[in-house]
């Protein structure tokens, strides 16, 4: 038998018949699997007591707290071990069940209801809750955010800066001109010139005294 503990506002309030059927009979479950924040009910229940698990990256520290005898991983979209199962989000969820199902019943079956459900199949379940992708800051301009959807979908493609700027169709002209614009616009975005940002974020770097006067006297 397999179980799909349910969530919803229940989590905060465990029913206490729910609990104590988890308690009775999760050890004797082939496998349970947990989504998002219903991992807080197999933790009341006792199922995570030294158990690897996760949630929902917004609760993981709560949990942990709560549940210091469980090992929380914040950082995997869902964590398996043994029969015991548990996901960080309802979309975390789906890759979690399409594992479940490989496993069970194949590759092809897992992969014929990714495609109805029209997602991939499928991320592991090691990925990091944060991607890279969203935690990059997109462009304001459509040709920008054009080149950086992209680059995301292209990785094995030619990525050197002639390729991005004829991608978005960007001449040569482009670009901040002279030092002392460049420099003006590093002042009004980071409030520093470009030697002093180098100097501060880059070990071991040492500004020439040409650098050093482009910031302190700015041409007029």
């Amino acid at each position: 038998m397999c179980s799909l503990v349910p969530g919803g506002e229940g989590t905060h309030a465990p029913d206490q018949e729910l609990i104590t059927w988890l308690r009775q009979h999760g050890p004797q479950t082939r496998k349970v699997m947990s989504v998002c924040m219903r991992a807080f009910l197999l933790a009341v229940a006792g199922m995570l007591s030294g158990r690897r698990a996760t949630t929902h990256w917004a609760y993981c520290e709560s949990l942990a707290a709560r549940f210091p005898d469980a090992a929380v991983a914040a950082e995997p979209i869902y964590v398996r071990g043994g029969s015991l199962s548990t996901s960080a989000s309802v979309t975390a969820g789906i890759d979690l069940a399409l594992a479940l199902i490989e496993e069970d019943l194949g590759r092809d079956a897992a992969l014929t209801i990714a495609r109805h459900l029209v997602v991939f199949l499928r991320r592991p379940g090691n990925e990091a809750q944060f991607s890279a992708q969203l935690a990059t800051r997109t462009a304001r301009r459509e040709p920008l955010r054009d080149v950086q959807q992209w680059i995301a979908e292209h990785p094995d493609a030619n990525l050197s800066a002639d390729a991005f700027a004829q991608r978005a169709s960007l001449a040569r002209a482009c670009g901040f001109g002279t030092p002392e614009a460049m420099r003006r616009a590093f002042l009004r975005a980071l409030g520093v010139g470009p030697s002093e940002y180098r100097r501060r974020f880059q070990f071991g770097f040492t500004p020439s005294i040409k650098e050093k006067d482009a910031d302190r006297h700015p041409a007029v």
